[in-house]
């Protein structure tokens, strides 16, 4: 899975916007916090689940159960305004 090219990120200080640019049916501002920033920028190339929860898990002082949980819920909420490219 990976980002859509039309979601276009930009960080301001501690936080990261992301808005839709062209032809996404999402109209809005996406804020995310240090750990959605962390996933969203896994998403700028192509990657699976397990590849940004190994990634967290490398980066952060967490809990596997913790961080998987972030990882489905952010995906989530990513596919519900279609920021992702269909899963390969």
């Amino acid at each position: 899975m990976k980002l859509k090219s039309e979601f276009i990120t930009h960080r301001m200080g501690d936080e990261q916007v992301m808005v839709a640019a062209g032809t996404s049916q999402f109209c809005g501002i996406v804020r995310s916090n240090r750990t959605a920033a962390f996933i969203v920028d896994c998403l700028k190339t192509e990657t699976t689940e397990e590849d940004i929860i190994a990634a967290m898990l490398a980066a952060f002082d967490a809990p596997e159960s913790v961080v998987a949980e972030d990882v489905r819920r952010i995906l989530d909420t990513l596919r519900s305004i279609g920021a992702l490219d269909a899963e390969k």
